[in-house]
């Protein structure tokens, strides 16, 4: 009885009645309504839901396509009921049968049309789920790239910072290269920030993995000093304090002869001297 009830319930009841099953199916679907008034009541449901779920939603043709929707059934509209009605030679039964195929005929159109309201309606799900899973892989896809994109900057970062670690090793098993460590001040007291100095060719430059900054915002950068018996000159400014520079060294102006090295944050274009209240790092040579 739980199969029985499975199978009314499978939807296969409602394809035989749209015509949408194989002729073999629709023999196993004959079978089980002749063997069962479970199936065969159902059927019948479902054949006079669907008619009137047609009837309800019809819309009245014109005349020239009545006249022709009769014609093509065979009915010749009233005037051929109206003869069978009339003819002597027609029984009861003649007319009972006539009228039949007529209905017959008709109540295909019916199941016709809403097997095209029900395949349109699939359409239109189809379509909406189909659109749903596009969305959602365009979604993925935006996702995957927003993912590699991150990926990327983490590998340059560790390229950047590999190589900046490389060259620090590097100068500092040089000879030729002094390190300056320079600390914190009264104005950034947790800064830190490396300076090499060639002693031969007199080049300086800057080391952003070895840089500890507060970042500089849009109007100001950093600007590098030379303490040359007791007077400051300027090496030159640089403001990507965030390691995002393509280069983990930065050469600054070349400097003869220095005591001390200092880092000040100065206006964007960097200052003629020294902005002593916003001294970052200083360190001796």
């Amino acid at each position: 009885m739980e199969n029985l009830k499975a199978y009314i319930e499978s939807g296969v009841l409602e394809l035989y009645v749209l015509g949408d099953l194989s002729p073999e199916e629709a023999l196993q679907v004959e079978e089980m309504a002749a063997q069962y008034p479970e199936v065969k009541s159902e059927l019948t449901a479902i054949e006079i839901a669907m008619e009137n779920y047609a009837m309800e939603n019809a819309v009245a043709p014109s005349a020239d396509i009545e006249t022709k929707l009769f014609e093509k059934l065979g009915l010749g509209k009233n005037e051929e009921v109206e003869a069978i009605s009339t003819t002597p030679a027609y029984t009861e039964e003649a007319k009972v049968v006539k009228l039949d195929n007529s209905d017959s005929k008709v109540r295909t159109l019916r199941f016709a049309l809403v097997a095209c309201v029900a395949l349109l309606m699939i359409s239109t799900g189809a379509l909406f789920i189909t659109y749903n899973k596009l969305n959602a892989a365009h979604d993925q896809i935006a996702s995957l790239n927003l993912d590699k994109e991150k990926f990327a900057g983490v590998v340059s970062k560790l390229e950047f910072d590999n190589k900046g670690l490389d060259n620090m090793v590097a100068m500092n098993d040089s000879k030729e290269w002094a390190t300056i460590r320079m600390a914190g001040q009264a104005f950034s007291p947790k800064s830190k920030m490396n300076v090499y100095w060639n002693k031969k060719d007199k080049s300086v430059l800057i080391n952003y993995v070895a840089m500890d900054l507060p970042k500089a915002d849009a109007e100001h950068e950093y600007q590098l000093w030379a303490l040359v018996n007791g007077k400051p000159v300027s090496l030159g400014v640089f403001g990507k304090t965030d390691s995002t520079s393509t280069e983990a060294l930065q050469k600054m102006q070349a400097i003869q002869d220095a005591q001390a090295f200092a880092v000040t944050l100065e206006p964007m274009g960097g200052s003629v001297n020294p902005t002593m209240e916003k001294l970052a790092v200083m360190g001796g040579v």
